[in-house]
């Protein structure tokens, strides 16, 4: 059985955590990586070891979308697509600034809608592509106090499905995932008496990977990741 050849990737909203680990990961296969975010001061260490290539991009504003992907275009432009960008604000509902909310929800909804726009009309082209979008708990269950994170989340979510089933007849793998836990960083450790209790970024690029890797006979549109200690 063949399985789907990627040669490049752009991920979308770069940090330390898990877009670091799904950098790493690509560069390993083989695939040439670029990293958008707002702030880039902080993933030269990440560019040097992968070799990727950098773009400042607020990805809610679609002045700064469209260019990331036509500087990409040069170079034939990503096949694959990830959208790891999300914001929340956290608080009782009475109290939250509308202002912040709206700037929450266009960073988790609005930006995906853009990058995802971008990607398509190329991938399109081509009848080949991914776009993988990162969601969480919140776009399944909202939760107290975070109405803006469930509010961003759901409508990623939304996104995402109605992209699969548009996009997947025409040979494009839209997926989300749920990622349903806590991630574990140098600032958040993995407490010594509860092991696997966070999730580890690297075990969740290798999942992305493995979704890459389906055939498109069995393509997965929604993957859930946890860990033990999460309930259902």
């Amino acid at each position: 059985m063949e399985k789907p050849r990627y040669r490049s990737a752009l991920i979308v909203g770069t940090g330390p955590g898990l877009s670091a680990s799904l950098a790493r990961l690509f560069t390993k296969h083989g695939l040439a990586v670029a990293i958008a975010a707002r702030q880039t001061d902080k993933l030269a260490a990440l560019a040097t070891e992968t070799g990727a290539a950098v773009y400042k991009c607020n990805a809610a504003d679609p002045a700064d979308v469209a260019p990331v992907f036509a500087a990409l275009d040069a170079t034939g432009g990503p096949d694959v697509v990830v959208y790891n960008a999300s914001a929340r604000v956290r608080g009782p509902l009475v109290e939250l600034a509308p202002d912040e909310v709206k700037r929450a929800l266009e960073v988790s909804a609005f930006g995906a809608f853009l990058v995802s726009q971008e990607a398509a009309r190329r991938m399109l082209t081509k009848g080949h592509g991914a776009i993988l979008l990162t969601g969480a708990t919140a776009g399944v269950k909202g939760f107290a106090l975070s109405a803006t994170f469930a509010m961003g989340k759901f409508a990623l979510r939304g996104l995402a499905q109605s992209m699969a089933r548009e996009l997947a007849p025409k040979g494009i793998h839209v997926a989300h995932f749920v990622i349903d836990g806590g991630i574990r960083s140098a600032a958040r450790p993995v407490p010594p008496n509860h092991p696997d209790s966070l999730l580890d970024p690297d075990a969740i690029a290798e999942t992305y990977w493995a979704v890459l890797q389906q055939h498109r006979s069995a393509w997965s549109w929604e993957v859930e990741v946890r860990p033990w200690v999460e309930k259902f």
